[in-house]
């Protein structure tokens, strides 16, 4: 039997565009194409890690609305218990996003019923983290649920892994002593240490600084220069495989899922972030969020370009 990821964290409809480029203030595009797509950050990486082999349960809200109904059969459709996952009156949460043609994007998010995922939601499903191997956790969801998974994490000696996303500044930092795997990209890892991270070498010293503030080990993802490993001990840089990029939303979820999955099925950590980076490459080369994330077959199948 696979072993058991739980995620908390957020469900949303991704309204998607294409344009030729990102629009700037006050101006108006005209897009491509248009399309509805089951994201979020919490849901997206609960996807992932099930497509990549892991027992996988989610925590979090959906709303009354036709989106609600559409986000929880997507996860059940990938075989994910969602026990947990509540419906509250009111919208569920929606992001907008824009892809350009060089495939970066820019998103807004409106919460939602994601905003309704309170500490006193985790303490009505403590069975679901109960059973878990491994807790995931984003930044989607308001703050002192986040700290109430993180901490009850630690209590039932869980590993836990955070993804500081989205992240506009340092985090709590009697958050770091329950965090065992940081997950930041280049822009959280800015926000969480002050340290303008735009390389290798300034990302060991953004990671130097999150391990003194009492995480158990940082990886900083780093997109085409790959990702970078630090524990206190010293450093490891594993380069990115070399893919054509159609379309990057999503991949540090996927990321994050292929290496909470990969770590919850006894895989080193190295061998994690190998398998969380291949997940990635192959999702940046599919359209979409949960459609673009890779299965346990994709993965073992990879061959670098």
């Amino acid at each position: 039997m696979p072993a058991k990821v739980v995620v908390v964290g957020s469900l949303n409809m991704d309204l998607v565009t294409r344009a030729s480029r990102l629009p700037r203030a006050g101006e108006t595009l005209i897009g491509q194409t248009f399309a509805t797509v089951p994201g979020g950050k919490g849901a997206n990486q609960a996807v992932a890690c099930a497509r990549l082999g892991a027992d996988v349960s989610m925590v979090g809200c959906v709303g009354t609305d036709a989106y609600g109904t559409q986000l929880r059969d997507a996860l059940q459709v990938e075989g994910i218990d969602c026990q947990a996952v509540s419906t509250v009156a009111g919208s569920s949460g929606v992001a907008l996003i824009v892809v350009d043609d060089s495939s970066q994007n820019a998103i807004v998010i409106v919460a939602g019923s994601n905003g309704e995922l309170t500490p006193a939601s985790l303490q009505a499903f403590d069975a679901v983290l109960q059973a878990a191997d491994v807790i995931v956790c984003q930044l989607e969801v308001p703050m002192d649920t986040v700290a109430h998974a993180l901490e009850r994490g630690r209590e039932l000696g869980k590993t836990v892994i955070l993804n500081p996303a989205p992240a506009s500044g340092p985090l709590p930092a009697e958050w770091y002593a329950s965090v065992d795997y940081l997950i930041p990209n280049e822009s959280e890892a800015t926000a969480l240490s002050g340290v303008t991270v735009d390389s290798i070498e300034s990302a060991k010293v953004a990671a130097t600084q999150l391990i003194q503030a009492g995480a158990g080990k940082v990886i900083i993802t780093l997109g085409s220069q790959g990702a970078l490993f630090a524990d206190g001990q010293g450093f490891e840089h594993l380069p990115a495989p070399k893919v054509k990029a159609v379309d990057t939303t999503a991949a540090g979820d996927t990321f994050v899922g292929g290496f909470a999955a990969a770590l919850a099925n006894g895989k080193s950590e190295a061998e994690a972030i190998r398998f969380g980076q291949v997940a990635a490459a192959l999702s940046v080369t599919r359209a979409g969020a949960q459609p673009s994330i890779p299965t346990l077959h994709d993965v073992q199948g990879f061959v670098p370009s």
